[in-house]
């Protein structure tokens, strides 16, 4: 592939953002031209976006890098309906109140990775209820619906592998690719877009709009996706046995968000300080070649600097001295994740196992009972023998204790 002209395209190949593009040498010319504004769409079906969204959260940051204007439109109207691509059933719908304190909490992650304001290059926030909400059927259906055909919607994957598992696709899901194509002729009307991005699993959506912007106005658009992620043991990005890794810090502390980074599988380390940190490419492939114990070094910039991104510069500093002082140390950092124990609780004593899940630290009491088994579970630092251990006040030190799932997991319990 020849190597784009553009800043941002240029930096996105370098780094392994771009996995399609509809025209990637026009886009490239017109990115060489002068500012374009590029959008991502984000669905409000939770108050905080986690890892899984950072691929596209990064492009945007990329992108306003490069001197070119992000636009992140929020599917206040979109989530109503739900995205139905390469899902087995139906999302939940959520009623008004809800996506009102989602889209709140969505605007707070975005703000630590973009500079929103006025100014040409400036990032906004465009929520597509207010084009959608106002739509009446009958002149909607007449105006754009004559531009999709049944028999090439039903052609998309997202679409066509739920049919062929025989799981139930309603009218409603099946219109969610007709309103994102009419959101990205939308914004090429209000807001100049030029291109939206989005992961791979966003192609055919990505197409219509494309494809309606020709149609109804003779526009020029463009579109371009981002591989979609897993590690390299197949797991989904953004998903631990914990559930979703959220990037708004009352959803997650920071040292948590530090420890997930810092956690990262040997293999998929280069991979991830190319796409979640901002390190120069020298940098990048310096601790990429790392083996062994190096490693370790790769994997704490990896988490610092993805901390600094999400949280600030003092909070990743915060979370990594925390993890230096309780790996290295063997000191109970104050930044640790921690639990509230009623003294009443403990009486004759918590079973561990129970502990280890409160805390969080593993996905079940079952899975405890096999953490202490296998050796992996530590109460203050001693390990754990007895699958059935008790913990009782006497093990509390200054009113706390700690645990540990093997060496790199730790939470505090203390007393309510």
């Amino acid at each position: 592939m020849t190597i784009p002209t553009s800043d941002f395209l240029r930096t996105l190949t370098e780094r392994g953002f771009i996995h399609q593009s509809t025209d990637l040498g026009g886009l490239d010319a017109a990115m060489s031209g002068g500012p374009v504004a590029a959008y991502i769409g984000f669905d409000a079906t939770a108050d905080s976006l986690h890892t899984g969204h950072l691929v596209q959260i990064m492009a945007l940051r990329w992108l306003q890098r490069a001197g070119h204007k992000p636009i992140v439109l929020i599917g206040g109207g979109t989530t109503q309906i739900g995205d139905p691509s390469f899902r087995d059933t139906s999302r939940p719908l959520l009623g008004d109140e809800q996506i009102a304190r989602n889209v709140e909490g969505l605007k707070r992650a975005f703000s630590r990775y973009l500079a929103f304001g006025d100014g040409p290059t400036d990032a906004v926030m465009v929520n597509n209820a207010a084009w959608l909400d106002p739509l009446r059927f009958l002149p909607f259906l007449r105006d754009f619906g004559t531009h999709f055909t049944v028999n090439r919607m039903l052609g998309f994957d997202s679409v066509r592998q739920r049919l062929e598992r025989e799981q139930p696709l309603t009218l409603l899901e099946f219109n969610y690719m007709v309103l994102q194509a009419f959101d990205f002729l939308e914004l090429s009307r209000r807001h100049g877009a030029v291109l939206q991005m989005g992961g791979s699993d966003q192609w055919g959506n990505i197409v219509n709009g494309i494809d309606l912007a020709r149609r109804t106005d003779g526009r020029q658009l463009f579109g371009l996706t981002t591989p979609l992620l897993t590690t390299s043991s197949g797991a989904k990005m953004g998903k631990t046995a914990r559930g979703a890794v959220w990037l708004n810090a009352e959803r997650l502390s920071p040292y948590e968000f530090w420890q997930f980074w810092r956690n990262t599988e040997d293999d998929d380390v280069a991979r991830f300080l190319r796409l979640f940190t901002e390190l120069p490419m020298d940098e990048v492939r310096r601790l990429g070649r790392l083996q062994g114990a190096g490693l370790n070094e790769a994997k704490e910039a990896l988490a610092t600097e993805a901390t600094r991104l999400a949280h600030g510069g003092e909070a990743a500093a915060t979370a990594a001295a925390t993890a230096r002082r309780t790996f290295a140390d063997g000191e109970t950092g104050e930044g640790l994740p921690s639990i509230l124990v009623a003294p009443d609780e403990f009486g004759d004593g918590v079973p561990v196992a129970t502990l280890l899940h409160r805390a969080g630290l593993v996905a079940s009491r079952g899975e405890g009972r096999r953490l202490i088994k296998g050796g992996g579970a530590r109460l203050n630092g001693e390990t754990v023998a007895d699958e059935g251990a008790l913990a009782a006040l006497a093990d509390l030190k200054a009113g706390s204790l700690t645990l540990s799932a093997g060496r790199k997991r730790h939470a505090v319990v203390r007393i309510a």
